[in-house]
């Protein structure tokens, strides 16, 4: 069902209720100053992730950054997925990436997945996610020996804007581009300038009712511009790009991030897959099981991976 079809309808039930538990567990502005200036990241302690039966995780160790390879105990598939994960920059990576890792590789057939932790600010501005990012896709291309094409990059949030700048880096600087791009609520415009930061100000239930939130966060733009394409890609050209999955939720203000670059893409002649799932918030898609649009993402994910592997 398209998402014209679809406008006038809310979230499932069980989706409401999820986006009223996030929004009431925001409400004292927990998401905003305590990751906005890192306090939380630093804090932020988590159990050892539990890798999945059936699978088993290597750690890298680049010189500059971490990186985990998440690989299936008999690998059938000959494409690889390079994640790139959120968390505005600030964020390091967490066990929900590891649990996406293991869900892309499902997803994929035993798709082995290589998720970076690269650097963050404020420690670390730009270029410094950038310069990782670039690092590890050449690492699959020179170390592991993938071809560019039997390579997809994947990102959500910040990881996703993160995803569309490598994109842009490799178009501009002569490197092949990898077979497509998954981005998930894309964090593509660090100015704040598009629609939907006003629109949907009273309704998004992570970021709204506040400037003082993480999409206001400038500790990675630095003294650089923030209309760098290589920083906010909205304002970049795709000519020449893979084909892409972009998705977004209706609800949330970074709406217009991923819908200024889906219509700038498909103008420019990109394949483009665009869904904005209604009544939904960002990275709804970290909910993975508990509800049907969360389910629904992942299996328009699997459908374009398929498709990729199939091209």
């Amino acid at each position: 069902m398209s998402y014209k079809e679809r406008k006038d309808a809310d979230a499932s039930p069980r989706g409401m209720l999820i986006r009223e538990l996030i929004a009431r567990f925001t409400s004292d502005h927990l998401i905003g100053k305590k990751i906005k200036n890192g306090e939380l990241r630093k804090k932020l302690i988590e159990t050892p992730w539990t890798v999945p039966a059936g699978l088993h995780m290597e750690e890298i160790e680049m010189e500059q950054f971490q990186m985990e390879w998440l690989e299936a105990d008999s690998q059938s598939s000959d494409m690889v997925l390079l994640q790139l994960h959120g968390g505005g920059y600030v964020g390091a990576m967490r066990n929900a990436y590891r649990t996406f890792a293991a869900a892309y590789n499902e997803l994929g057939k035993g798709m082995p997945v290589l998720t970076i932790d690269y650097r963050v600010a404020p420690e670390e501005p730009y270029p410094a996610a950038l310069e990782d990012a670039i690092c590890a896709y050449q690492w699959l291309l020179s170390e592991r020996g993938y071809d560019a094409k039997q390579m997809i990059v994947a990102g959500d949030s910040a990881g996703g804007g993160l995803a569309l700048a490598l994109g842009l880096y490799l178009r501009d600087h002569g490197m092949e581009l990898p077979a497509g791009i998954i981005a998930m609520s894309p964090w593509t415009d660090l100015t704040a300038s598009g629609d939907s930061y006003e629109t949907n100000f009273e309704k998004d239930p992570l970021f709204g009712n506040t400037r003082d939130s993480l999409i206001y966060n400038r500790e990675y733009v630095g003294l650089e511009d923030p209309k760098n394409p290589y920083i906010s890609p909205a304002f970049g050209d795709f000519t020449g790009f893979p084909p892409m999955l972009i998705q977004a939720g209706s609800y949330e203000m970074l709406l217009s991030d991923a819908q200024i670059v889906a219509q700038k893409a498909r103008k420019q002649g990109v394949k483009v897959r665009f869904h904005v799932y209604e009544g939904m918030f960002h990275v709804f898609q970290m909910a993975m099981q508990l509800m049907p649009e969360s389910v629904m993402a992942w299996k328009e994910a699997g459908r374009f991976i398929e498709l990729l592997h199939n091209m």
